[in-house]
This record gives structure tokens, C-alpha cells and sequence, in this order.
């Protein structure tokens, strides 16, 4: 079972290899990288790529890891309780979480834990055991419940926190790279096939010299060059539109690729400064 990437996903080749050695080891991959690099989008096209199911879980600030095994519904049972219903099957108040799922399937699924850094700094450390030994027990019930196939597990940080040392190393870690612009390019041709050469190299021309500008302060990622692409494809923009600076271009730059009050400023002034350089 090796991952080779798809028509919909460019994989670079050491990603490729980091992907196929977790499987290969049964370790969780861990996948950092700028936002917008493609890190969810890669758990997906794994799961395309080997024709598995991907179970999904969104990580936010006040998710807890024992979510991810099931969760117990106190509450409803005592409720049931004082109305005199029957509550002699605990079952019926237990939640499955997503581990317990991927745990469940029939085949060998892909989990997804999606920005695991999102959650409070103890969250990693608390799945410790469940995602090495990959089982865990129901207090509630005494069950065991115990993975039928052991799911390759992704897991996306976005580095807004360091994560416990202890859940590195049960992990295989590969930092995405921004891409350069030839694979910048093929990412491009992928979303729009059609596009003209002219109009893709003086896109990617003025969006990498957006990214290499000196002060700002959120450069913009692949997913947002992908909709600015759409937006002068929309546009029928021409190329050469693209290198004159002029003013009715950046309120195009403005929602598209530049997402930050300060920035925006330092691109007016930019504008300003080059119009009065003429």
C-alpha cells in the first residue's frame, strides 16, 4: 500500500516518501507547513489514492482528546432516570468518537486529526496511548475497544503551538515546504487546465513578489493564489494588467491574497510611490 499522489494533488517527492514511510512504520503523520499548503487536502488524496474512507476530526480550542473516543451522556441518563425510564443499557448514552470509528471499519480507513495545535497543550499528550497502542477501554461498560485495522492517521498542525516532546516521538514529521514556482505551476494546472501561459507565468510572477515583500506581515499561501487566479480568469484580465500597478488592481489584491489591514496599507503605498515614480 504506497501513496503516489494524484491528478488532483501535486505531491513532492519527499512528501511522497514521508507519507509512504508512516505507513510503513504505523506511525501518525505529522504535517506542518504555512497554512493553505495543502496539509487537510493531503489526508484526503491519500484516502483517494489507496480507495479508503477518511474520517475526519476538526480539532477547535475546546475540543478535549477523550471526544476523539466516545463520550459519556451523564446527564440523559440521570434525566431518564428520574423519569422512570429504563436506563439499565449504558450503551445508549455512550457517543462514539471519531478514533472509535476508525477504529470500527471494516477496511483500513484514513484518520485525520486537522490542526491538533488548535486545542489546549495537554490535548496531544492525552491520546498518547490510544494512537501507539491503538486501543483503549470504556470505563463505562469495562469494553476494550480495539482497532480492527489500524488506520493511517494524519495529523495537520498549523505551529501555532509546540507540541509535547513525548507526542513527537511517537509521530513521523514532515514539514510542507511552500512550493516553488514550477510546482506552484502544476498546482495551478491542475484547478484550471485551460489557463493561458502568458497570463499563469505573469500571475505567479506578481504573486511571488507579493509573498517576497519586504514588511509584510501574512504572505499569502497556495489556496489563496488559486482564487486569485479564478478571480483574473473571471476578470479575463489581461497579463500585461498584472505588472503596471495600477489602482484598479489592488482592490483584487485586496480580498484575494491580501488578508491583513497593514498590508493592505503597505501595497497602497507602494502603488502611490510607483505611480509618482513615472
Amino acid at each position: 500500500m504506497e501513496f503516489s499522489g494524484t491528478k488532483e494533488y501535486i505531491s513532492t517527492s519527499d512528501l511522497t516518501v514521508a507519507v509512504n514511510a508512516s505507513i510503513a512504520l504505523e506511525k501518525p503523520l505529522l504535517v506542518k507547513g504555512e497554512p493553505g499548503t495543502g496539509k487537510t487536502e493531503l489526508a484526503k488524496q491519500i484516502a483517494t489514492s489507496l480507495d479508503l474512507e477518511i474520517i475526519e476530526w476538526s480539532i477547535k480550542s475546546t475540543t478535549k482528546a477523550q471526544q476523539g473516543l466516545y463520550e459519556y451522556d451523564a446527564v440523559s441518563r440521570l434525566r431518564d432516570s428520574q423519569l422512570g425510564n429504563t436506563v439499565k443499557k449504558v450503551e445508549k448514552y455512550i457517543k462514539k468518537g471519531k478514533l472509535w470509528t476508525s477504529f470500527e471499519t471494516k477496511n483500513k480507513s484514513v484518520l485525520l486529526i486537522d490542526e491538533i495545535d488548535k486545542a489546549d497543550i495537554e490535548f496531544p499528550n492525552d491520546l498518547l496511548q490510544e494512537l501507539d497502542k491503538m486501543e483503549f477501554h470504556v470505563y463505562e461498560t469495562g469494553q476494550l475497544v480495539k482497532a480492527k485495522n489500524r488506520p493511517i492517521v494524519i495529523i495537520t498542525s498549523n505551529n501555532e503551538k509546540e507540541l509535547p516532546e513525548a507526542f513527537l516521538r511517537r509521530c513521523f514529521f514532515h514539514y510542507i515546504q511552500f512550493p516553488e514556482l514550477e510546482t506552484l505551476k502544476k498546482i495551478v494546472k491542475v484547478h484550471f487546465p485551460e489557463i493561458k501561459k502568458s497570463l499563469l507565468n505573469s500571475a505567479l510572477q506578481t504573486f511571488f513578489e507579493i509573498r517576497e515583500t519586504p514588511g509584510l506581515k501574512k504572505k499569502p499561501s497556495t489556496s489563496e493564489a488559486l482564487d486569485w487566479i479564478k478571480l483574473l480568469l473571471i476578470e479575463d484580465l489581461d497579463p500585461s494588467d498584472l505588472k503596471s500597478n495600477n489602482k484598479d488592481l489592488l482592490p483584487k489584491l485586496h480580498g484575494a491574497l491580501i488578508k491583513n489591514e497593514q498590508d493592505i496599507q503597505l501595497f497602497e503605498q507602494l502603488a502611490f510611490m510607483s505611480r509618482n515614480a513615472r
